[in-house]
């Protein structure tokens, strides 16, 4: 059968489930012979990934840093806080670890039009790695989206599909499946149940270069910015991986920063049903802006003993503006709430002052900038240097 985002059909009708490959043997590290430009990016982890030789298509992505931020995590309420920085990726945010193992198994198959329903990141990435691949790009979106991700997206050279309401983006791409054969990389059912299974693979890579940067130390949690879960139940894979290989001797706890509480509500009830939550409030953070979640997040965060933490718009520019300024680090708005998590967890005492943290900054501050900063905004200038200097000497 062909493979696809609508999830697993046994399970569809209980528990909608994202399906998960099975590799034939179990491999431990190991590069893609033949392929020396994998050194250097996520696919030097080819033999645990689903696509491997000539098909792969690569813009040197993965092998981001691994930072210490003692500032800013004691005054969220631990002193071992790392952050993964995904920003560092090609197209600056963490959707590259996915993009270029969906357009390479794409490539392979014969695909010749890859699309995705994505409100920024995810399009952006894919139309970078379909322009590598030589493919066409159709990305479908909605009104809301944050200028910047469709500049870049547009500048790729993708077609944008712009639907008023948010559902016609699957209704279209199920259509465009149907009629012409193209490749979907993102979700196109309902009820939602994640992005291409065997692109996910391409998010256990982070897990590896976690463990790798630490030199084999797994930290007590990791906390990610969850909409559908396919980065945080790839995360945990892949840790369940190094853990199933003997590699690593425990698991963390996976945490899921969202917004409107559907994984909170369902670890509450102890339901297999992913809840459907009513929404409050228009979130700044529009990338992970879901009402339900999926099943994949949910199993992932149960089977850590992980928890779920709604991150709601209180604070979030601001904290946004305490790591640039602490830590150099200019993140995504959503890419903020793993913070926000973090302290209102280490706040019930859940997280203990010296647990390690490891939180995933998923994509950089320049991607929502239209959201993050005010319109009104204005910024003094001067005419001459005496002005400069009255007004840097009286306190800005």
């Amino acid at each position: 059968m062909t493979i696809d985002s609508r999830g697993c059909p046994i399970c569809a009708p209980v528990a909608p489930a994202n399906l998960a490959p099975i590799y034939g043997q179990a491999v431990v590290g190991g590069t893609v012979a033949g392929e020396e430009q994998s050194r250097s990016s996520l696919w030097k982890s080819g033999p645990r990934l689903p696509c491997t030789g000539t098909d792969i298509v690569t813009l040197g992505e993965g092998q981001t840093p691994l930072l210490s931020c003692p500032r800013i995590g004691s005054s969220l309420g631990t002193t071992n806080l790392f952050i993964k920085d995904e920003s560092r990726n090609p197209t600056w945010s963490y959707k590259d670890r996915f993009s270029t193992v969906a357009v390479s198994i794409a490539r392979a198959q014969g695909a010749k039009v890859v699309a995705t329903a994505s409100s920024g990141n995810a399009g952006a990435s894919l139309a970078a790695y379909a322009a590598r691949a030589d493919m066409d790009c159709v990305v479908a979106t909605f009104a809301g989206t944050a200028g910047a991700m469709l500049s870049q997206i547009r500048k790729h050279g993708a077609i944008v599909i712009p639907l008023v309401n948010k559902v016609d983006r699957w209704k279209f791409l199920a259509e465009a499946q149907e009629r012409f054969g193209w490749f979907i990389t993102s979700p196109f059912s309902a009820p939602v149940v994640g992005g291409h299974p065997l692109a996910i693979e391409g998010y256990k890579t982070i897990a590896y270069e976690i463990i790798e940067q630490r030199a084999g130390e797994v930290p007590d949690w990791c906390v990610m910015p969850v909409c559908y879960g396919d980065a945080l139940s790839g995360v945990w894979a892949g840790f369940r991986e190094l853990y199933c290989d003997g590699l690593i001797d425990r698991l963390p706890k996976m945490v899921a920063a969202e917004v409107h509480g559907s994984l909170s509500a369902s670890l509450a009830r102890g339901t297999d049903h992913v809840l459907e939550q009513e929404v409050r409030f228009d979130p700044l953070a529009v990338s992970i802006g879901t009402s339900r979640s999926t099943y994949q997040a949910l199993k992932a965060l149960r089977e850590s003993s992980g928890q779920a933490v709604p991150v709601s718009n209180d604070g979030l520019i601001d904290m946004q503006s305490l790591l640039a300024r602490r830590e150099g680090i200019f993140a995504e708005l959503a890419s903020v709430t793993p913070l926000m998590a973090i302290r209102t967890l280490a706040d019930r005492g859940l997280i203990a002052t010296r647990d390690s943290v490891v939180a995933v900054v998923t994509a950089g501050g320049l991607k929502d900038l239209d959201r993050s900063a005010p319109q009104e905004a204005r910024y003094a200038t001067f005419d001459t240097t005496a002005d400069a200097w009255n007004w840097f000497m009286n306190g800005q």
